[in-house]
C-alpha cells in the first residue's frame, strides 16, 4: 500500500541504490526517477525524469567508496533538485565519508568533516539524516538539522535473539564507551573497554582491558570496521585473557584493504553490520563467511516518515 502524501519522493545516486530500494518500499513510495550517468570526459551528469515541484524529497547517497565520486554526485543531485524546485531537500547519508577528519590531530592538518558539511549545505541541503556518525560532535559543523541515527538498537536485536548468555559489551576504545554502554543497556549486560593507542592511523596496540571477561562471551562494537585491525586485535587479545567467544559488530563495513582476509582468519567468531554501506557479496565470496549483514532500511525509512509528518524521531530509540 502506497504512502499517502504524493509530496514525498525518494531518489537515490549510485552508492547504495539497493538499500534505497529498500527504504522506498518501506515507507511506501515508487523511487524517483533520475540517474546518475558520466559524460565521455568522466563528468557526472545527473537526469531527473520526473516533477518535484513542491515536494518534499530524500536522497540516499552514502559517500563511501569512492567517496569523492559518491560526494559528488549528491552535490550535484541536490543543485538539480532545488533548481527543479523541490520545497524542502534532506539527504539521507547513512555512512557519512571523511567523518575521521573532524579535527586537527597535528599541525597543517584539514577538518574536511566540516569542509563536507559546509558543502552539502552551500548546495542546497536543508536537512541530514545520518547514523552512527565517528564523532557526535560532527552534527555541530552543520547550521541545518541533522538527524542523527543509531544502529546499536538494530545489532542488540539480532544478538538478543541468539540467546547467549553472560555477556560482556566490549568497546575497542576510549572513544566509544557510550556506544557500548547503550548496547549493553538494551542486552543486560556489562561492559569493558580495551584501552589502546595508535601511533599512526590504521595501527594500533592494545595495552589493556578495563572490566571483568574472563569466562564471558564478548561482542565487540564500533561504528566501523575499516582494515579490520584494531577488532581483530582486540578480539584475540580479549580470547587470550579468558573470554570463551569472540562476536564483533559495527554499523558501517568500510572493509577496506586486508579486511576480510584478517576478519576470516581471526578469532571473531561472526562479524555482523549493516547495509549502511554496500556489502559487495561477491568479494567477500572465498575470502570471508563470516560475516552476517542487517537492514537498516525500516529504521531509516520510519525516520522518514515522522520527519514528513513532524513527529519525533528519538523515540525511534526508546529503551522499552
Amino acid at each position: 500500500m502506497g504512502y499517502s502524501d504524493a509530496k514525498l519522493k525518494i531518489f537515490s545516486g549510485n552508492a547504495n541504490p539497493e538499500l534505497a530500494q529498500e527504504i522506498a518500499d518501506h515507507v511506501g513510495v515508487p523511487l524517483g526517477n533520475a540517474s546518475v550517468i558520466r559524460f565521455s570526459d568522466g563528468e557526472i551528469r545527473i537526469k531527473i525524469t520526473e516533477s518535484v515541484r513542491g515536494c518534499d524529497v530524500y536522497v540516499v547517497q552514502p559517500t563511501s567508496n569512492p567517496a569523492n565520486e559518491h560526494l559528488m554526485e549528491l552535490l550535484i543531485m541536490i543543485d538539480a533538485l532545488k533548481r527543479a524546485s523541490a520545497k524542502s531537500i534532506n539527504v539521507v547519508i547513512p555512512y557519512y565519508g571523511y567523518a575521521r577528519q573532524d579535527r586537527k590531530a597535528r599541525a597543517r592538518e584539514p577538518i574536511t568533516a566540516k569542509l563536507v558539511a559546509d558543502l552539502l549545505s552551500t548546495a542546497g541541503a536543508g536537512r541530514v539524516i545520518t547514523m552512527d556518525l565517528h564523532a557526535g560532535q560532527i552534527q555541530g559543523f552543520f547550521n541545518i538539522p541533522v538527524d542523527h541515527l543509531l544502529g546499536e538498537k538494530i545489532l542488540a536485536d539480532y544478538f538478543a535473539q541468539k540467546g547467549l548468555e553472560d555477556i560482556v559489551v566490549v568497546s575497542p576504545d576510549m572513544g566509544g564507551v557510550s556506544r557500548a554502554r547503550g548496547m549493553a543497556e538494551r542486552l543486560g549486560a556489562t561492559i569493558a573497554i580495551i584501552d589502546k593507542r595508535r601511533p599512526e592511523p590504521n595501527v594500533s596496540e592494545v595495552m589493556n582491558v578495563i572490566g571483568k571477561i574472563r569466562g564471558k562471551t564478548a561482542i565487540m562494537i564500533d561504528d566501523m570496521i575499516d582494515t579490520g585491525g584494531t577488532i581483530v586485535q582486540g578480539a584475540k587479545y580479549l580470547m587470550e585473557n579468558g573470554c570463551t567467544e569472540v562476536y564483533a559488530c559495527c554499523t558501517h563495513p568500510v572493509l577496506s584493504g586486508p579486511a576480510l582476509t584478517r576478519l576470516q582468519d581471526s578469532v571473531i567468531k561472526e562479524v555482523v553490520v549493516t547495509n549502511s554501506i554496500k556489502v559487495d557479496k561477491e568479494k567477500c565470496e572465498g575470502r570471508c563467511d563470516k560475516i552476517t549483514t542487517l537492514s537498516i532500511a525500516p529504521l531509516i525509512g520510519d525516520a522518514i516518515i515522522r520527519i514528513h509528518e513532524e513527529e519525533s524521531v528519538s523515540t525511534l530509540f526508546d529503551k522499552e
